[in-house]
């Protein structure tokens, strides 16, 4: 009979099964999302901007005389005030919105709308939202190249085997292979603030395509709403770009999205090894064990970014599908404010940078890896032709026979002697009359063209892995790195500065 305690004990390990990868072992956890701040800066919050902004100038401009100017102000805050209450609606259209300002300030507080329409105005909204993600994005891809920099410069001299075609091809550092991947998420960077400079352009004031009669001041509703300035053509503000940003913004996150898969596959092709030279630290959610397989630690982060990655490239091609073969101006492809797809962005990108946090890299086994197989074999037919005028054809032939005859006897490039070098070297030259009878290379000279480590020495190219090029790459990827960091600050710290200026005019404006 089994005692009470052992019964509690079996429930307990029958709930958590779910957590152990009960279904074949493929489940990992979802990410705990954090509670958003409230009250949430939505549609309805940047309406509210927007019309704070509209009473403001047209006051000023002695378009609505003071006394209108502060009532409607004040019904404008009524309205804010009301929305921000948890569980308040908080309407996120134009034409839902204005009946709460006609309840509050009556219907002549409509005279605010002149010169606007709903469709420069949730055009507007809707690039506002995405400005705001797009920084934050900017910031968290910042954060984790940041991360992925220091862990090149860490691993500068850690030497591991890099991969074509799926096989084993060429020794490197795995500070010059992190280092690409620095240089391809500094490109993302580029491509965020490109696109920030055609996005960060207001539409307010080009109601629906042609302009108004109303003479509402654009340049002013651009600088309180902290746009570098207009987008000039009223048609293309309101018709044309707002079908273009999403598809470029899709982009942006496939780029990033192809470059997290491509460097999780880096790291997935050592899980399939027994004794992997790369993997993640066990605990911290990082891992998790198999229900029925006990010596299983499965890389549940790295299967959720990937995961989360492809599905990313799967909302960036419905982007250009909905803009795709329609007239300007259709709902179907314009840019919406509330899109996931900046936000799944960001996610995958701090996924990102949790797993190069807790990889776990083990540079004596990456060594072993790389003295297991022949990527060495290049550099023979290069030191040939380099320091004995061998054509590298006839050196790359000369390499080609030692694998196969080392291969064929299981012989590693470390166990691989000099007698067998000749060996493999007389029986080449027997049949190629240009080549020297006997093997030209000294054995100092074979030694260090089997040593990974003389290898990298010995890459004398621009941008290559010695020491000296790796210097500079990191320097020049601190140098953009900081740059990019700077933007960031510096465009966010100038839209703040403008919604600081907005709340504070519209506040003397209420008094």
């Amino acid at each position: 009979m089994v005692s009470l305690m052992k019964k509690k004990k079996l429930k307990t390990m029958l709930l958590a099964l779910p957590l152990l990868g009960l279904l074949g072992g493929a489940y990992f956890p979802e990410p705990v999302e954090a509670a958003e701040p409230w009250p949430p800066r939505d549609n309805f919050f940047w309406l509210g901007q927007i019309n704070k902004a509209s009473d403001i100038i047209n006051t000023d401009e002695n378009l609505l005389t003071k006394e209108e100017g502060r009532r409607f102000a004040a019904a404008i805050q009524k309205v804010l005030d009301a929305g921000n209450q948890k569980g308040a609606e908080r309407p996120s259209v134009v034409i839902t919105f204005e009946p709460f300002l006609i309840k509050a300030g009556g219907a002549d507080i409509t005279k605010i709308h002149a010169g606007r329409s709903s469709q420069d105005m949730l055009t507007t909204v809707s690039i506002l939202r995405q400005r705001e993600q797009l920084l934050q994005l900017s910031a968290a891809l910042n954060q984790m190249t940041e991360t992925l920099l220091n862990l090149a410069v860490a691993h500068e001299g850690t030497l591991i085997p890099n991969y074509t075609n799926g096989v084993q091809a060429q020794p490197n550092s795995l500070g010059h292979f992190l280092l690409a991947y620095v240089d391809a998420y500094e490109r993302d960077q580029e491509r965020i603030k490109e696109y920030y400079k055609r996005l960060n352009r207001s539409p307010m004031g080009a109601t629906v395509l042609n302009g108004t009669g109303w003479p509402l001041n654009r340049d002013r509703m651009a600088a309180y709403l902290g746009f570098d300035g207009i987008a000039y053509n009223t048609y293309d503000a309101g018709q044309v770009f707002p079908q273009e940003a999403p598809i470029e913004m899709g982009a942006i996150s496939s780029s990033i999205a192809i470059h997290n898969t491509s460097l999780i596959q880096e790291i997935m092709q050592q899980y399939a090894q027994p004794r992997p030279w790369i993997l993640l630290r066990e605990g911290n959610g990082n891992t998790y064990v198999s229900s029925a397989m006990p010596q299983k630690r499965n890389p549940g982060i790295l299967n959720r970014c990937r995961t989360d990655s492809s599905t990313l490239l799967g909302l960036a091609v419905g982007e250009a599908f909905r803009a795709h073969n329609i007239p300007a101006g259709m709902a179907d492809g314009r840019i919406r404010g509330n899109d996931d797809i900046v936000k799944d962005t960001v996610n995958v990108v701090n996924q990102m940078n949790r797993i190069l946090q807790a990889l776990d890299i083990k540079p004596e086994r990456a060594l072993e890896e790389l003295n297991l197989d022949w990527t060495c074999s290049q550099e023979i037919a290069d030191v040939m032709m380099r320091k004995h005028n061998i054509p590298f054809r006839s050196g790359h032939h000369f390499a080609s026979e030692i694998v196969t005859f080392a291969r064929a006897r299981n012989i590693t490039p470390v166990d691989f002697t000099y007698a067998q070098a000749q060996e493999v070297y007389r029986n080449v030259a027997a049949v190629d009359a240009s080549l020297p009878k006997e093997l030209p290379l000294t054995p100092e000279e074979l030694k260090e063209a089997k040593d990974p480590a003389g290898i990298i020495r010995n890459r004398a190219v621009k941008g290559g892995p010695q020491h000296d090029e790796m210097q500079i790459m990191f320097a020049n990827a601190r140098n953009v790195l900081n740059a990019n960091i700077n933007w960031q600050k510096n465009a966010e710290n100038k839209v703040k500065s403008a919604e600081t200026k907005l709340n504070n005019d519209f506040i003397r404006l209420l008094r």
